[in-house]
């Protein structure tokens, strides 16, 4: 016996990047793919739905007249969260729905559907936890592995392990992570009154119902893959997005009480471009050095990606 699976994800990117992750799903074998395209006129929405197991959602004024009470959020945050509470309560047909980002990647270790079908009935939330993928100067489509670091659940071992591997910042970071440690949510289906939180999943207000962890399901987070997409993002993150100031700081009050937009708002202002490239060269760039420091903790993982021949696959006419 096996369980399908559905992903639901709110997508503002690239075509190119939108396609990576549609086809990425598809060859894992997804039943479902609901993708709420952020922009309602993004050029990648024909390419989608005329796809037989993707349901793409133009989330225009009408859409979000029906959805929010007061029409479109300002907060990014909050439009992810409702289009995923919206998929769950009214459109998914699946034993389970993951609610993750167009730039995070399910790594399981084998079929989704195996691992989900041997949880036992009272699992009604499974918590995936990230991997974040280091940063290549040739970006994604680079040839060869990709490298990701893990980090230890278990938090004075991750902490130790941290400031060994990130000599200079790791006493700021939470295993290393610029984003996020929490992870991402499988739920299963028919839970009443469901309402999903970035991270978390509300049910009749009861939070993550059932949780159990789910290690045989990584995320790869692809939240920097190259120098200039992480310039790119830099902006956009430390005013709205993972390095805004009213985040808590990654670690406790031994490391000062500081969030990475203070760390980095600091490096910035003190150094500008010179700080924030030290930082990110520690931190993500994939160097053989720090490659031989995340392997020597057991924390190095790679793996191939071959997007564009996935996008050949899933997708053949687009670009004929």
């Amino acid at each position: 016996m096996s369980d399908s699976w559905a992903v639901v994800a709110t997508a503002k990117a690239p075509v190119e990047e939108v396609l990576s992750f549609a086809a990425w799903h598809l060859e894992l074998g997804v039943a479902r793919l609901h993708i709420y395209l952020d922009d309602p006129q993004d050029p990648v929405y024909p390419i989608l739905k005329a796809h037989p197991k993707i349901r793409a959602v133009q989330c225009d004024d009408r859409y979000w007249r029906r959805v929010a009470r007061n029409g479109c959020p300002d907060k990014h945050q909050m439009r992810q969260t409702l289009n995923a509470s919206h998929c769950y309560n009214a459109k998914n047909r699946h034993d389970w729905l993951a609610h993750i980002d167009v730039d995070e990647f399910l790594l399981p270790d084998r079929p989704v559907t195996e691992i989900l079908a041997a949880l036992p009935p009272a699992v009604l939330s499974a918590r995936m936890r990230p991997m974040e993928v280091l940063a290549r100067p040739e970006g994604p489509d680079a040839e060869g592995p990709v490298h990701l670091r893990a980090f230890s659940l278990a938090l004075a071992q991750r902490h130790a392990e941290t400031e060994r591997v990130y000599p200079e910042f790791g006493a700021y970071l939470n295993g290393g992570m610029l984003s996020h440690v929490a992870g991402k949510l499988f739920v299963r289906k028919g839970l009443p009154d469901v309402r999903f939180r970035i991270h978390r999943v509300l049910s009749a207000g009861e939070a993550d119902p059932g949780q159990q962890e789910l290690p045989e399901i990584p995320v790869a987070h692809f939240h920097a893959t190259s120098w200039s997409d992480w310039q790119s993002h830099y902006r956009f993150r430390l005013d709205r997005g993972a390095y805004r100031a009213e985040l808590k700081p990654s670690r406790r009050a031994d490391a000062g009480s500081v969030n990475l937009h203070s760390l980095l708002s600091t490096l910035e202002d003190s150094e500008g471009e010179t700080g924030l490239r030290r930082f990110f060269d520690e931190v993500c760039a994939d160097t053989p050095a720090l490659r031989d420091r995340l392997a020597a903790e057991g924390l190095l993982r790679e793996v191939t990606t071959d997007f564009a021949a996935l996008r050949a696959r899933h997708f053949p006419d687009v670009g004929a």
